[in-house]
């Protein structure tokens, strides 16, 4: 049952806090800890994002709510002399920074930044705001505004107009920037510390030297401590450290004790001016619950002369050495410890080399690390921590104010122990928690000690080796090579076996467990380049290019909306154009989606399907596969399941020159690939088309075959007949149990071919044991294969080979082995790198009427020329070497003898 959260509230991070386990339901807080609906203890880290200064339910806090409550003291009582914010105001000013007189109060932090907007402007006459890079200032649409990060501000028409942004930290540019536009701006908005930009800590007398650049061109600070405020740094304010006053200081947060909403916008008498003072208001603001509980507070801040903010400074010490302790044991994991007091970051590495070969490394390269290991700590440390919203590499540490020595030595336990795990560079052994609440047992820890823990890559997964390692020059030193073609190609896991493929760590899963592993991962991780190779052509031309994965299987593409699909797609395709690509590959089942790429044509880069050498090399396989097998094509029906696609079409017209008869399989649950279909008679009708062409050239058929029938039938239309005129043919041939049947039933067709091809766009397995002739060749061009896996197992004497494998010029690695020997790929990938190296960019194969003849024919010339050449036949993904070339034999010897008693027991 769906978490009334996660179905009525937010079902978007609903699902996310799922994903990455943490979707907690916590019932009971209690100082630094919280417990589950479980009963789980989990030490609090990250205190509502400096929220909750005292922990979860502090006791002086209730009693103040308690007094409130007694003294049946009215709560909203505007417009009146308001007793409680009176008071607070007082003492806010006394102990805020001198100069600072009067005070705005607000309900959340983000409302006070707007305030002070509204307050600056109207003291300054001027309309522009000056706010830092990387900043964070709230969610409202002017705090919004001065947030300095477009990723937050885009989807809401922000920042708007006279909001500007200058790099923290940097003196020298603000001074530049306010020189060059020195009437334009009301105020300076500044954190002394960027909490939602990653824990930035500007260098020492920053703020003393923005103090008095700003006082030079009469712009009001703002200095924003809605988080570094009240204790969190050591100090009461932050911005003491450098004994500087503000013109405007914001708080929030922590005034409300962990219990309510409150904010305070202070200001020097300067800045505060009576068109703001009459103006501006609030229903809820000043209100007396929120206002006693904040006076509790700062009386609990101030408290035996500041014994609190002592042991702040005490704690974050213990807390910032011991992490530096751990950066530098772990420097490959950890890049930086920032931070002071108990508002600290630990900044994960970005760069991902240490996990070479595991899902880890994309997990980093995409700063999902931080959420990562947050999520670990969470569900195997009891330990709750957050990454920082911009700083998507950084993970918060952000305890209350009153955590102690002993619980601050358990958090670095708790870190220390997940840096060793994460050091295993273990994908499986680290994720388990997403997929089960326990441990992994003794078959996890198997694998694990055979998984690499060194940073080099397993066989079968991708690797980003040294420069030179990718069959001539790295993908770097190819912008160098003259006239060297670009290019992309977008892969994606096949099924579930890809990933396990991809990281060897993942073998410790069940299928189900990886399902549920895999489902998460897909809805984090957005498009990625997996690796760069550059290729050298026989004729000595040149072509680099990177493999673009998008995590998502095959099952999974086909399931999604095709509106999302194609969303995930046009990411990819950013990737590729940021990579200088020339032309784009569609691999597998990205091809599909996009209706063989024709939803994408008008995204601004040329694409390719690469299914015309697809057809190409699978066609030449068949033929190999035969010969090798000495079996005469011509005696035997082939079958094309998936005639009406295009490779089945392109399939289709190569082998008729040598098969006997073709059966043409529709798809059963398509209109348009019914037996009397105008899409699978217009196939039928080229096939016709194109043998008669071959005929009038006076092309000789081998005997039996499709041509050789068709030479003595005078009722064959002319080659230049409309085609209209072929389609009657084909009709009418069908009908007199013509060289070509239509059909949408596999298995009729199974039971009847000697020769079966599957080029299909279903992840079904259409084809079974039972299904198949004795002795029967098969080629399985779909990917996912179509092929079930049990006719490996229980038909030997079968043969089925994978097709549109292909072997590139030299070998190249292509950092991603896919399955393959090192220099082999899918013949889509060949058909990509072919146009690189042509330069040709433009649409190429797309759509169903894009593999035509002419394209076939030109990609086998372009193969040629270049290099290409069909592999060595493999088969269930696996190189068909003499071992199993002679079980085969076997096989089929044997069967043919039992088919031979079984005639002669019929006589």
């Amino acid at each position: 049952m769906m978490h009334p959260f996660a179905e009525y509230l937010n079902p978007y991070l609903g699902e996310l806090l799922h994903n990455i386990a943490l979707d907690k339901t916590f019932t009971r807080g209690e100082g630094c800890h919280l417990y589950d609906n479980t009963g789980k203890r989990y030490l609090d880290c990250i205190a509502a994002y400096g929220a909750l200064p005292f922990g979860h339910n502090p006791a002086p806090i209730w009693e103040a709510v308690a007094d409130l409550h007694s003294a049946k003291e009215p709560n909203f009582v505007q417009p009146s002399y308001l007793d409680a914010a009176g008071l607070l105001a007082q003492r806010l000013v006394e102990l805020a920074p001198s100069g600072l007189r009067y005070v705005t109060f607000t309900n959340s932090g983000a409302e006070t930044v707007e305030a002070a907007l509204k307050l600056c402007r109207s003291a300054t006459g001027r309309r522009g705001i000056l706010a830092a890079t990387n900043s964070f200032h709230g969610k409202t649409l002017g705090a919004l505004s001065a947030t300095g990060n477009p990723d937050y501000q885009t989807p809401f028409g922000a920042p708007l107009e006279g909001f500007d942004f200058v790099g923290y930290g940097d003196l020298a540019a603000l001074e530049q920037h306010l020189s060059q536009k020195p009437r334009d701006y009301a105020a300076f908005l500044i954190e002394p510390i960027q909490g939602e930009g990653g824990i930035v800590v500007p260098p020492p007398g920053y703020l003393a030297g923005v103090k008095k650049i700003c006082s030079r061109y009469g712009v009001l600070l703002v200095v924003d401590e809605i988080q570094t405020g009240l204790g969190r740094t050591g100090l009461l304010f932050a911005c003491e450290e450098e004994g500087i006053t503000p013109d405007v200081l914001l708080l929030a947060k922590a005034l409300g004790g962990g219990l309510v909403p409150i904010g305070a916008c202070l200001s020097t008498a300067a800045a505060y001016s009576a068109a703001y003072a009459l103006k501006h208001s609030s229903t809820f603001a000043g209100n007396s619950l929120a206002c006693r509980v904040a006076l509790q507070v700062l009386a609990e801040l101030t408290a035996d002369e500041g014994a609190l903010l002592h042991s702040v400074r005490k704690q974050g010490l213990i807390l910032k050495e011991g992490l530096g302790v751990l950066q530098r044991k772990y420097p490959h994991i950890i890049r930086a410890v920032r931070g002071k007091g108990l508002m600290l970051g630990l900044e994960l590495s970005t760069g991902g080399s240490h996990f070479a070969g595991t899902l880890l490394k994309v997990v980093a390269e995409q700063e999902l690390l931080a959420p990562a290991v947050s999520a670990y700590l969470l569900n195997r440390e009891g330990i709750r921590v957050a990454p920082t919203l911009n700083g998507g590499s950084v993970i918060r540490i952000e305890p209350p104010l009153i955590i102690s020595g002993a619980q601050c030595r358990r958090v670095l336990a708790g870190v220390a122990a997940m840096l060793a795990e994460l050091d295993k560079a273990d994908t499986a052994n680290f994720f388990s928690f997403l997929v089960s609440g326990e441990q992994l047992g003794k078959k996890g820890s198997a694998v694990a000690s055979a998984a690499p823990s060194n940073g080099r890559h397993s066989p079968g997964a991708p690797a980003h080796e040294k420069k030179g390692d990718h069959g001539g020059a790295a993908a770097g030193e190819a912008d160098d090579l003259p006239a060297a073609g670009r290019f992309a190609f977008l892969v994606h896991p096949l099924d579930l076996n890809s990933f396990s493929q991809f990281d060897q760590s993942l073998l410790s899963f069940s299928e189900a467990e990886l399902a549920v592993l895999t489902k998460k991962w897909s809805s984090l991780v957005r498009p990625y380049v997996i690796s760069r190779v550059n290729v050298e052509s026989r004729n000595g031309s040149h072509a680099a290019g990177e493999f673009i994965v998008l995590p998502r299987t095959a099952g999974e593409l086909a399931q999604m909306p095709r509106a999302e699909a194609l969303q995930e797609l046009r990411e990819a395709l950013d990737l590729a154009r940021e990579g200088g690509a020339g032309i784009v590959g569609l691999g597998a089942y990205t091809a599909v989606v996009s209706m063989g790429g024709l939803y994408l044509k008008d995204e601004g880069i040329p694409l390719t399907t690469g299914n015309s050498y697809t057809v190409v090399s699978a066609a030449e396989a068949v033929q190999t596969a035969c010969r090798k097998l000495d079996i005469s094509p011509c005696q035997h029906t082939a079958a094309i399941i998936g005639a009406a696609g295009s490779i089945g079409k392109g399939m289709a017209l190569l082998l008729s020159e040598t098969v006997g008869g073709l059966v043409l399989v529709g798809n059963p649950r398509s209109k348009n690939s019914a037996p009397g279909s105008r899409r699978l008679l217009r196939v039928a009708a080229e096939i016709y088309r194109y043998l008669a062409g071959l005929l009038q050239t006076g092309r000789q058929m081998p005997d039996g075959s499709i041509g050789a029938q068709l030479a003595r039938c005078k009722l064959l239309p002319p080659p230049e007949a409309p085609v209209d005129a072929f389609i009657d043919y084909a009709l009418s041939a069908s009908r007199r149990d013509g060289p070509l049947r239509l059909t949408t039933s596999a298995q009729e067709a199974l039971s009847s071919c000697g020769i079966v091809i599957s080029a299909t766009s279903s992840d079904e397995k259409l084809i079974r044991p039972a299904d198949l002739l004795p002795g029967a060749v098969v080629c399985d061009i779909s990917r996912p294969p179509n092929v079930s896996a049990e006719v490996e197992e229980l038909r030997p004497d079968v043969l089925v080979i994978d097709g549109g494998v292909v072997e590139l010029p030299g070998c190249p690695n292509l950092g991603w082995s896919f399955g393959f020997p090192r220099g082999q790929a899918y013949a889509c990938m060949a058909e990509t790198v072919m146009l690189a190296l042509e330069h040709r960019y433009e649409h190429f194969s797309l759509g169903s009427s894009g593999i035509t003849l002419e394209s076939i024919l030109l990609t086998r010339e372009w193969a040629h020329r270049h290099g290409f050449r069909t592999a060595a036949l493999r088969s269930f993904d696996q190189p068909l070497g003499e071992p199993r070339w002679r079980q085969l034999l076997a096989a089929r010897r044997a069967e043919a003898i039992s088919q031979t008693r079984i005639m002669s027991q019929g006589d």
